[in-house]
């Protein structure tokens, strides 16, 4: 997270499917990409961004995202800058600026616990200065719009559709970060590739906290099965794990939350323990819509 989701002229997130992605640029003819690949997918699909109506523009320091950007113009250049140069050869502007995202009103409290309620309740919950791993790819869509970032430092995540990375990637920002919270939002099933974790967290008494959003089982595998039109995935369900008895095993403080009401206190007790905690989060196990399809 390089740009602040909290300021005014920020404009939202663009999709993983190369078709909703195209929609949410097709009224541009200019598109400049600063600090990004050109860009990144995690579905097939034709990508009408590419077929010349808008002009596309890269300034980028890895040069093999300059490589395969697909079409446009790529500069390779230190971020900072090759902006500073380029707002000295841009003429003044008398246009109005653009509105921004606007934020939408805090999600109710209900039962079962809904995932956009869990995720603005963290937000609120979380110190300043707290460092989110994430790694929950089927509510990416509900922590985009219910738990903004306020920028640099803010929140990493795996590239693409990688898993297993932010477990293991959280116990090594509280390592570096050792007088500052760091929160680690992860989905049952990608907890389960690196569980171990929580032990290297526990011993070195590392100022993290878990928070599992456990709907029993890959979520997003769920809804990628749907976009493939593929029935009957095998290896999808993961009932029966119990994080509380596996983080407790592993010398963390943990609790499990399925009410609304008791949310607010355990996220605010997983905060201020001293040491490793972790919250397991029970929400329904409902497939999400994720890539604008459903069959």
């Amino acid at each position: 997270c390089s740009f602040p989701e909290r300021h005014p002229q920020f404009a939202g997130f663009l999709h993983a499917s190369p078709a909703q992605l195209s929609d949410a640029l097709r009224a541009h003819d200019l598109v400049v990409v600063i600090g990004a690949p050109v860009f990144t997918f995690h579905v097939e699909g034709h990508a009408a961004i590419f077929d010349g109506d808008a002009t596309i523009f890269q300034i980028t320091d890895d040069p093999d995202a300059a490589a395969v950007t697909p079409v446009g113009t790529s500069i390779i250049a230190t971020m900072k800058p090759a902006l500073g140069l380029l707002l000295d050869l841009l003429p003044g502007s008398k246009r109005a600026s653009p509105k921004g995202r606007m934020l939408p009103p805090a999600p109710q409290a209900a039962d079962p616990l809904p995932v956009e309620f869990l995720l603005h309740s963290l937000s609120q919950a979380m110190p300043e200065g707290t460092s989110v791993v994430e790694e929950v790819p089927s509510h990416r869509p509900a922590m985009q719009k219910f738990m903004p970032m306020p920028g640099q430092d803010s929140f990493y995540t795996m590239a693409s559709g990688g898993l297993g990375y932010s477990l293991p990637a959280a116990v090594g920002m509280a390592l570096g970060k050792p007088k500052q919270r760091t929160v680690c939002l992860i989905g049952d099933g990608s907890a389960m590739y690196s569980i171990q974790a929580l032990w290297t967290a526990a011993q070195r008494k590392l100022p993290l906290t878990v928070v599992v959003i456990n709907n029993s089982g890959y979520g997003a595998m769920r809804s990628f099965s749907q976009v493939m039109q593929v029935r009957n995935v095998p290896g999808l369900e993961l009932p029966g794990i119990d994080f509380v008895r596996l983080a407790e095993g592993m010398g963390c403080h943990a609790v499990r939350v399925t009410k609304a009401a008791e949310l607010g206190d355990a996220l605010k007790r997983g905060m201020a323990h001293e040491g490793t905690s972790l919250v397991e989060a029970v929400v329904d196990s409902a497939v999400p819509v994720l890539y604008g399809q459903k069959h």
